[in-house]
């Protein structure tokens, strides 16, 4: 990673010069891309947007999702779940998510311009599990990950790409954000990569020095919202309004059978019971 450079050699225009800043927020750029929409694009170009279930699995509960795309499921909640947390920041802060960068299905899942810095953030989602993690080695349940070295990666290559963009040496910060986890263990810190709880993550992000004036998060974030920054040919980027509709539908559908198939555990065993006691017919 590059390291940080002081506000006087960034090397921004003068105050003078910025009569007209860049607008960071017209149509058609990534800053209206939602929290989570790449994973969800992926998930839903693999499973479609109807229900294959036949009328007794829906009844049953059966999940909608086969194991191999549950992955993805997930990893979508949590990056949504990390997007609701960063939507309290002010408006000095600019948050993108779901940025696509390099030439393949790689993105990142947030990144974020602010007084104290540009970030890049990691949602990683872990429901009742328990994480521990020291220096370079991350572990789940017992289970090692690369996640910290990919963090790494991920914020110096965007601290290069943007580099790129405004002319001028900045650096990035990483952080691996943990949602949904029973027990978070961060036993020594990396040099680099900050690992985090959704409680821990604002104060983390605000209560850093501030490193950038107003005018230079403007060009940052102006620069970050440009798709051409993070891909030499850009991809086609989809409606985010129906690729969240899709998926809340999705998501209703996962619920619906979570809340059936709690059902039936409860109905079985009151069921034998009734039986049981004479009330029911024994079966």
């Amino acid at each position: 990673m590059t390291a940080d450079v002081p506000l006087d050699d960034i090397g921004l225009p003068e105050e003078s010069d910025w009569s007209n800043p860049p607008d960071a927020l017209q149509p058609g750029r990534l800053a209206h891309r939602l929290p989570g929409q790449s994973v969800m694009e992926e998930l839903l170009e693999v499973i479609g947007t109807r229900d294959q279930r036949g009328l007794l699995a829906r009844i049953l509960g059966v999940h909608p999702l086969q194991a191999e795309s549950r992955p993805w499921y997930s990893g979508a909640l949590g990056e949504r779940a990390v997007g609701r947390t960063l939507a309290a920041l002010g408006p000095e802060w600019t948050v993108l998510h779901a940025v696509p960068v390099g030439e393949k299905s790689s993105d990142i899942d947030h990144v974020v311009i602010g007084p104290t810095g540009i970030f890049t953030i990691n949602a990683k989602h872990h429901p009742g599990q328990k994480v521990w993690t020291a220096k370079g080695t991350f572990m789940v349940a017992g289970t090692r990950y690369p996640y910290v070295r990919n963090a790494e990666h991920e914020a110096a290559r965007a601290g290069k790409l943007l580099s790129s963009a405004v002319g001028q040496n900045v650096a990035a910060r990483a952080a691996i954000v943990v949602v949904g986890a029973q027990q978070v263990t961060v036993k020594e810190k990396h040099r680099s990569v900050s690992v985090l709880t959704r409680n821990q993550l604002l104060r983390w992000l605000t209560r850093k020095p501030v490193v950038l004036s107003a005018d230079q998060v403007v060009v940052l974030a102006a620069a970050a919202a440009e798709p051409a920054t993070w891909r030499q040919t850009p991809s086609v980027l989809q409606e985010p309004a129906a690729v969240v509709q899709a998926f809340e539908n999705l998501h209703r559908r996962v619920e619906q059978a979570r809340r059936r198939r709690l059902c039936w555990v409860l109905a079985i065993p009151a069921a034998l019971l009734a039986s049981a006691a004479g009330i029911l017919p024994p079966f």
